[in-house]
């Protein structure tokens, strides 16, 4: 493998490795990872850490009804920001969120890497299970594309991308500017998406969560909104 394509790779997964200092823990009473103030260091929410791949960084979270939202705008760049959540999906399985699109990428297709972008995209990580975990750590994404089918799953079409899998929520189907609420069973999404890993049986431990948009490949602009975010038992 030549050095810049083992750096891609690694670059891909690393975006997805979260510190393992003071990570949020999730219990009964604290289920929210979303915005509860309009605490933000230059537009990144308290809590997160900003995750910059390339291009100009543009996010800044506003007031949305009683809540806060987090809006993002993609001009040819790719960013996200991303913070370490330790929760056992066993007992909280689900994953509730709400995002509108104001504009997509056009042409956007996750199925071709050089067509690879999205408007909207949440990660999952979870624990390495293999060696190095930077190509091991497997990442489950649920994205707003352009031209991919709702419900498309499949891996990651970049070099290093193995152990990601996506699933298409929204396209460009669904209307613009629009408010939609989500809620996935991520216990059955990871043990269907991984099931060739060990029988497909998560550690029941989240590593992480992130939030990203990017446009770069197919130089264009996009923008998404994210609200509310938090786990739930049922």
């Amino acid at each position: 493998m030549g050095c810049k394509k083992l750096l891609a790779a690694c670059c891909l997964v690393f975006l997805f490795i979260f510190p393992v200092a003071a990570p949020a823990v999730v219990n009964e009473t604290d289920l929210a990872v979303g915005f509860a103030t309009s605490d933000a260091h230059k537009g990144v929410p308290s809590g997160w850490e900003l995750d910059r791949k390339t291009g100009h960084v543009t996010l800044q979270l506003t007031k949305d009804g009683e809540g806060f939202c987090l809006n993002m705008v993609s001009e040819q760049s790719s960013f996200g920001i991303k913070r370490a959540v330790k929760l056992n999906i066993r007992e909280y399985p689900y994953l509730n969120w709400t995002w509108k699109v104001s504009k997509l990428p056009p042409g956007g297709d996750v199925r071709k890497s050089e067509t690879d972008d999205q408007a909207a995209q949440i990660y999952l990580a979870f624990p390495a299970v293999g060696f190095p975990a930077k190509l091991n750590t497997p990442v489950m994404g649920y994205i707003w594309d352009n031209e991919a089918p709702k419900e498309w799953t499949g891996r990651s079409p970049q070099f290093g991308g193995g152990k990601m899998r996506y699933v298409v929520l929204r396209n460009k189907i669904d209307k613009l500017g629009h408010w939609y609420a989500e809620k996935r069973n991520i216990y059955q999404d990871y043990q269907r998406l991984f099931r060739d890993h060990k029988g497909g049986e998560p550690t029941g431990l989240t590593q992480g969560i992130s939030l990203y948009i990017n446009s770069q490949h197919t130089r264009s602009t996009a923008e998404c909104y994210i609200g509310d975010i938090f786990f739930s038992r049922q």
